[in-house]
């Protein structure tokens, strides 16, 4: 139920979660993870950023940092540089947006060039950052990033041993003194026997004089080398803070990060032995779910809304792999919380751990799984970078796991042939879709052609279907509609020109996408008087109800493609 009534209001969009939404990574930097260089060019970002949204994905996470541990922070200009080109032409086809970043200046840019979300890894913590987006619409992301700061540090106190054959002699003087003013007097020999009855011989240290070819000399010197080289430990170690303080200083996600990376690669000692297999789970979860909900407090605070929040657990971000396994089975409690969760695990390093995997590559299968587990347990939205192989799963077990029928409006036009016939075929082929079912149909109505106004009148009519599939399935089995018909769409056929069929999916509820294969709401549908007219014969004013889903629909004087009569009925 709390997925079902979740709502995230993202700019111009708005997307509900009756079923989850997949985010797609987008890596525009030369360093990241898992991708790192393979979109860091414009055009190839941008390429890859479309075929995303017709593989299945919602949402285009764009980043132009890479936040992997040991990372190299980047400024705000060379940044900015790297993703706005791909954001504006992402936005231009109607994609959903998102901004990765943790710089107030990128964000402004992104947003300002067609970002609908901005995602800042460090939970908004900059108060400019605050200030931003309150006077925005966009959507927001709050990420737990990890705390900057080490446990206290282990000191070492260096130990001067003083190793001279003075010494040695002064300190054997002092001893034989100490013996005879106690009257003991023992005779110092070979297996004297301490300890009682203990009975543990010792051998007593010959005296300097007795040592053969000047081997005190020899062991002296080797002390002393080993003293210059615990001195120059502790100078490496000192050097080593001074580091990671200046770090902490300058570039606060770059110290947790590194944290990260050195907590991973560190020696777990066994003394400190548990009967569990893993630590106890409040207090982890007291301090990610305390920095997330006082940080959505902080942004409604400060004039966000609720409905713009979105919050994400931060994966690998300042966690070792117990806890990334601790905080993705406490799924359901942050679900609770109230706002849209996202789990961005997508081949972070505890996923191989979990699934013995070391090339972070090859971890989808393994992330997918894991996203599953989030899904089942309320997670709205998954963050992966195979989209397409993520969609395909997705799709498989939301079909057989959560029957789901949904409304969609389907326009059928033709000006080729026996017009009314091919509309009434078209319906019947589109009724025989698996999982889908034709439940009204308008009239069949005769218009002027639109666009490329030198042809023939069309007939045009609106059917209304329920469908369990996701959109880009369902536009796939229309586009075998029009294959099946004889549609000709090679590139010989003129655009807008004469046609047999034309199957265009208008609306789906609970639908926003974007790409070249498939824009929802259509991005024409309010212009059309061929589309409007007849969805009159299955709505109630339907001008009102898309200029409420944010389509706009212009008046009837300056629609295209009027209605100049009826042909019959369906």
């Amino acid at each position: 139920m709390a997925r079902d009534t979740k709502i995230w209001r993202c700019g111009k969009h708005t997307l509900t979660f009756d079923r989850p939404r997949i985010m797609g990574v987008l890596n525009v930097t030369p360093d990241s993870f898992s991708d790192g260089g393979e979109h860091f060019d414009a055009q190839a970002a941008i390429d890859h950023g479309l075929a995303m949204l017709d593989a299945g994905a919602d949402i285009i996470d764009v980043g132009g940092e890479s936040t992997r541990p040991g990372f190299t922070p980047v400024n705000a200009d060379e940044e900015a540089k790297r993703v706005l080109p791909v954001i504006r032409a992402l936005a231009s086809k109607g994609a959903i947006v998102s901004i990765d970043t943790r710089h107030v200046e990128v964000a402004k840019a992104a947003v300002r060039v067609g970002a609908s979300i901005v995602n800042d890894v460090t939970g908004f913590t900059d108060p400019k950052m605050v200030e931003f987006v309150k006077n925005s619409n966009c959507g927001v992301i709050i990420v737990h990033a990890g705390e900057v700061s080490d446990p206290p540090a282990r000191t070492r106190t260096a130990v001067q041993l003083d190793t001279s054959a003075a010494a040695f002699v002064a300190e054997r003087a002092r001893e034989a003194e100490e013996e005879a003013a106690a009257g003991k007097g023992a005779k110092r020999g070979h297996g004297k026997v301490l300890g009682g009855k203990l009975g543990i011989a010792v051998q007593p240290p010959l005296p300097f004089g007795d040592l053969p070819n000047g081997s005190a000399a020899a062991d002296a010197a080797a002390e002393a080398a080993a003293q210059a080289a615990h001195a120059e430990e502790d100078a490496r170690e000192v050097a080593s803070h001074e580091e990671a303080r200046v770090i902490e200083q300058t570039d606060q996600l770059a110290a947790v990060m590194r944290r990260s990376a050195r907590r991973a690669e560190a020696y777990v000692s066994t003394s400190q032995l548990r009967r569990f297999t893993l630590p106890d789970s409040a207090p982890i979860m007291r301090r990610v779910m305390g920095f997330l909900s006082d940080q959505a407090r902080a942004l409604m605070h400060a004039g966000v809304e609720r409905e713009r929040i979105c919050i994400d657990p931060g994966a690998g971000f300042g966690k070792s792999a117990n806890e990334d396994v601790i905080i993705q089975r406490e799924t359901a409690k942050m679900a609770s919380l109230g706002y849209p969760l996202m789990c961005a695990v997508s081949r972070k390093r505890f996923v191989g751990t979990v699934s013995g995997v070391v090339d972070a590559a090859d971890r989808d299968a393994a992330t997918f799984g894991v996203c599953l587990g989030a899904i089942e347990n309320g997670a709205n939205i998954v963050r992966v970078h195979d989209v397409a192989g993520f969609a395909q799963f997705l799709n498989g077990f939301w079909a057989v796991a959560r029957p789901q029928p949904r409304r969609a409006f389907v326009a059928l036009g033709s000006n080729m042939g026996q017009r009314l016939d091919n509309i009434r075929r078209a319906r019947d082929l589109i009724a025989e879709i698996p999982l889908t079912c034709v439940s009204n149909c308008s009239r069949i109505y005769e218009t002027e052609p639109a666009y490329e106004t030198r042809q023939s009148p069309f007939a045009n009519a609106v059917i209304e279907i329920k469908t369990e599939l996701a959109p880009l399935v369902l536009i796939d089995e229309l586009l075998d509609v029009e294959n099946r018909m004889g549609r000709n769409r090679t590139k010989s056929a003129k655009p807008n020109g004469p046609r047999v069929i034309d199957c265009d999916l208008l609306w789906m509820d609970g639908e926003t996408h974007g790409g070249n294969k498939l824009q929802l709401p259509h991005p024409k549908l309010g212009e059309r008087d061929f589309v409007l007219v007849p969805l009159e014969d299955l709505m109630h004013d339907p001008a009102r109800f898309f200029r409420y889903e944010g389509v706009p629909v212009v008046e009837p004087e300056e629609r295209i493609g009027h209605v100049v009569g009826e042909l019959g009925s369906m």
